[in-house]
């Protein structure tokens, strides 16, 4: 096993980290400045309103994208295990 093999296999988790979190994060980021606006312009200061908006566009975005999500960690679990005798070897 190579340090270049290392650093692909490496790279290539981080990439596939980087595409799973991405849509829940930005759905969060989305729906917290949604809300902080709706507060900004009515003045409510409730620190535990930004909760359930939160929560409830994640776990659409999480319906809608998690079989895609459950598919790129499939493929890749996939390839890891079938690439085990090329990168020992």
């Amino acid at each position: 096993m190579t340090p270049e093999t290392i650093m692909t296999i490496g790279q290539q988790a981080l990439q596939l980290t980087l595409l799973i979190s991405a849509p829940l994060l930005l759905t969060a980021l989305a729906a917290g400045l949604l809300v902080s606006l709706f507060q900004a312009a009515t003045q409510i200061n409730e620190m535990t309103l930004s909760f359930i908006p939160k929560v409830v566009a994640m776990a659409f975005v999480l319906l809608l994208t998690g079989p895609w999500m459950l598919r790129l960690l499939m493929d890749y679990t996939r390839r890891l295990i079938e690439n085990i005798p090329n990168t020992i070897g």
